[in-house]
């Protein structure tokens, strides 16, 4: 949804029905995103007759790992690094809980070095240089 967003931004607001038809995604699961967008104030919305939908900042000000984070809420590959600091009892004594931390930082630095507008230009370079003869 960010995604097409974000490759329509020009066009003004956008329909939830447009985008669902677009990215073949059913506007009732959409229709479950949009709140937790929306309390983040990463849309910008408009009621009424041409009302819809687009985002609030330009594509390069969203990273992959921000709009992760809002929807689904952490991005830590175990439970005990998902409270800051780490509340498991046996974090002291954990022989794993380095392989967890590195993971961890290595999935957040990746994601939030990716933008929609990286998305979007890769998209276009993968496709411009596709040539059929």
């Amino acid at each position: 949804m960010m995604l097409d967003l974000a490759e329509h931004q020009g066009t003004g607001y956008i329909a939830l029905k447009d985008i669902a038809q677009r990215q073949n995604i059913s506007k009732k699961y959409l229709e479950q995103i949009i709140p937790i967008l929306n309390h983040t104030n990463i849309l910008q919305t408009n009621r009424g007759y041409q009302g819809g939908y687009r985002l609030a900042r330009t594509p390069d000000k969203y990273t992959v790992g921000e709009i992760l984070r809002i929807t689904e809420g952490s991005l830590s590959p175990v439970a005990c690094l998902e409270q800051d600091p780490n509340q498991c009892a046996r974090c002291g004594e954990c022989p794993t809980l380095p392989v967890w931390q590195g993971l961890e930082q290595v999935i957040k630095q990746y994601l939030d070095g990716i933008t929609l507008q990286d998305i979007l230009d890769q998209q276009k370079e993968r496709f411009t240089n596709d040539y059929v003869i």
